[in-house]
C-alpha cells in the first residue's frame, strides 16, 4: 500500500504512529465527493484507497486470474500513471480506472468460488448494515449518488421496494460487499506492519464529525439522524462566516431510545484495525452548533448532547480496542471538555499558533498540557511555509472571506509570526536572519521539546508546500483535497522524492524527542 513507504520512513525515525485522514466511503458513482470529511458512511471503507497490485495478488493466492484480466490490470495501470502528472486530484478519473480493474478481480474470485475465513469472518461481524451498505452502492449505480434524489419507494432502507431491488441486483451489491472485505484485509495487514516494524501505536484513524445527508449511513439510520438542519461551527478568528458543514447530526433522543447502537457500531468500526483514533470535532459531544437548512452558519445555536453516554461509549470501545482516543477539541471549547477527556484519559489536540499564555505570548514548550497531540499546523490551514507567507490570507480575500480588511488582517497575522519567531529564538532554535525553511525546522525541534505526550508532523511540511489543502467555509470556491503535494518552488512531488528530501531529513532530525 502506498502508506508503507511513509510508516517505513518514520518508523525508522523512531515515529510511533501514521495518522491518516478519514479513509471513509463515498457511493460508488460520480461525482465522487472530495473531501475526506464528508463521506457516505462512517462504518465503512473507500475503495478508492485499496492498492490494486496488492488486491491482484491477494486474489491471485486464492484463485486463478485469466490472462485478458491481467491484461486489462496492465492496460489500465499505463493510463493511471498519466494522472500523477497533473496539478490536481481526479477521484472520478481514478475510480474509472480502478472499479474495472476490481470487477475483473472479482469476476475471478467468483468464478474460483474461493471460501476466504478472514472474509466470512468480518462479513459475519459486520452483519446486517454491511449488507445494507452494499445494497445502497448498487442503487446508487442505478439512481445517482443522493438516496435524497431516489425514487419515494426507496428512500426507506428497510422497505419492500429496497428489498425487491436487492434481490435483482444481488451480484452488484455482492460486488460492494466483497469490497468492504478487500478493504478490511488491507487495512488488517497495514496495521500489522506498521506495528511489527516498530511503531508502538501504528495507524491513527480518523472519524469525521458528520456524513453526506443523503448519503449511506443518513439513509440507513432513519430517525436517528434529524432532518432540516446541519451541523458547523460559529464564527471565529479563522473564518468570520462561521462554517456549515451540510451533515445532518445525531439526534440525542433518538439515539437514547435506539440504545446508542448507531453510534456504538460507527465506533468498533473505525476502531479495527486502528492504533489510535482521532475524533473530528470532538467538542460535539458536548454541544453541536445546529443551522436550520436554508440559513447560514450565523443563524445556528448549539444544541447540547448527552456527553456522559457518547464518552462512556467511546472509552470503552477504546478500551475493548486497546487504543488511544485523540479528540480534537480546538475552537469554540465548552469549559468542561478538557477536563471530562483528560478524566477519562484521552488526548486533545494542540496547535501551535493557536496556542498562548495569558499574557499573549506563544506558549513555553514546557507548559503544553501533556494530555494532548501537538502539531505545528492542521488541514484547516496552509502548510507552514504557506502560513510564514501569509497564503491563506491571499486565499481568503480572493474568496470574501474576510470581513475587515486584508491589510489589518495581515498585520495581525505578521505580528503573530514574529511574537512566535521570536520565542523561537529565545529558546536558541534560530538565529537573527532566519530562512522560512529554518523557521519551519526550528518550529517542529521546539514542538518536539514540549510537554505534549504525542507530537506529530505533517506531510506536507515534509514537502516544503505551500498550498492549502483544504479552505474551511467554501465547496467549490477552492479546490479542497484536489490539491496534490508540491516542493517550495511548486513542482509535483512522489512520495520518493518527498521522503528522501533535504527538507524532510532536516525535520525528522530536528523533531526526534529524547523523552
Amino acid at each position: 500500500c502506498q502508506l508503507a513507504p511513509v510508516r517505513g520512513w518514520g518508523a525508522e525515525r523512531w515515529a510511533d504512529f501514521v495518522l491518516v485522514n478519514p479513509l471513509n466511503a463515498n457511493p460508488p458513482v460520480s461525482p465522487i465527493e472530495p473531501s475526506p470529511y464528508l463521506p457516505t458512511s462512517r462504518q465503512f471503507g473507500d475503495p478508492l484507497i485499496l492498492n490494486i497490485d496488492w488486491a491482484a495478488v491477494f486474489v491471485a493466492q486464492r484463485a486463478d486470474v485469466p490472462a485478458e484480466a491481467v491484461d486489462l490490470l496492465s492496460r489500465l495501470a499505463g493510463e493511471a500513471i498519466v494522472g500523477n502528472g497533473i496539478d490536481s486530484i481526479d477521484r472520478d478519473r481514478a475510480w474509472a480506472l480502478k472499479e474495472p480493474a476490481l470487477r475483473a478481480l472479482f469476476a475471478a474470485w467468483q468464478s474460483a468460488n474461493v471460501i476466504d475465513d478472514e472474509f466470512e469472518d468480518f462479513r459475519r461481524s459486520a452483519g446486517e448494515p454491511l449488507e445494507r451498505f452494499g445494497v445502497f452502492c448498487a442503487i446508487s449505480r442505478v439512481h445517482g449518488r443522493d438516496a435524497r434524489d431516489w425514487p419515494s419507494e426507496l428512500a426507506t432502507a428497510n422497505g419492500s421496494a429496497v428489498l425487491s431491488f436487492a434481490a435483482a441486483h444481488a451480484e452488484d451489491a455482492e460486488f460492494y460487499v466483497w469490497l468492504q472485505c478487500l478493504l478490511e484485509a488491507q487495512a488488517r495487514r497495514v496495521q500489522a506492519e506498521a506495528k511489527a516494524g516498530g511503531m508502538s501505536i501504528g495507524v491513527v484513524h480518523d472519524l469525521p464529525v458528520g456524513v453526506h445527508a443523503g448519503g449511506a449511513d443518513a439513509w440507513s439510520f432513519g430517525a436517528a439522524m434529524a432532518r432540516g438542519v446541519t451541523v458547523g461551527v460559529p464564527a471565529d478568528q479563522y473564518n468570520q462566516f462561521g462554517q456549515n458543514w451540510s451533515q445532518p447530526p445525531w439526534r440525542p433522543d433518538m439515539l437514547a431510545e435506539l440504545g446508542y447502537a448507531p453510534y456504538r457500531d460507527m465506533l468498533r468500526a473505525v476502531f479495527r484495525n486502528a492504533g489510535a483514533v482521532r475524533i473530528d470535532h470532538i467538542l460535539g459531544f458536548f454541544r453541536l452548533w445546529w443551522i436550520p437548512e436554508g440559513n447560514t452558519a450565523k443563524d445556528g445555536c448549539f444544541v447540547r448532547t448527552d456527553a456522559e453516554a457518547m464518552l462512556g461509549i467511546l472509552a470503552l470501545e477504546a478500551e475493548r480496542a486497546g487504543a488511544v482516543v485523540i479528540g480534537e477539541d480546538l475552537g469554540t471549547v465548552p469549559p468542561e471538555a478538557r477536563d471530562a477527556l483528560a478524566e477519562r484519559g484521552m488526548l486533545g489536540a494542540s496547535v501551535l499558533w493557536f496556542e498562548w499564555s495569558e499574557d499573549r505570548v506563544p506558549l513555553a514548550a514546557e507548559d503544553y498540557r501533556r494530555a494532548c497531540l501537538a502539531t505545528v499546523t492542521t488541514h484547516d490551514l496552509p502548510p507552514t511555509a504557506g502560513f510564514l507567507a501569509l497564503e491563506h490570507l491571499d486565499v481568503r480575500e480572493r474568496l470574501g472571506l474576510l470581513e475587515g480588511s486584508v491589510e489589518q488582517a495581515r498585520a495581525e497575522e505578521t505580528e503573530t509570526i514574529s511574537k512566535v519567531v521570536e520565542r523561537l529564538r529565545q529558546s536558541g532554535l534560530l538565529g537573527e536572519a532566519p530562512s522560512a525553511e529554518d523557521i519551519v525546522v526550528a518550529l517542529h525541534e521546539y514542538l518536539a521539546g514540549s510537554a505534549a505526550q504525542l507530537f506529530g508532523v505533517g506531510v506536507s511540511d515534509l514537502a516544503g508546500d505551500r498550498r492549502g489543502v483544504n479552505q474551511p467555509g467554501t465547496a467549490d470556491e477552492y479546490p479542497n483535497w484536489r490539491v496534490p503535494m508540491t516542493d517550495a518552488s511548486g513542482q509535483l512531488l512522489t512520495l520518493e522524492q518527498l521522503l528522501a528530501s533535504p527538507l524532510a531529513g532536516r525535520i525528522a532530525a530536528s523533531s526526534a524527542r529524547t523523552a
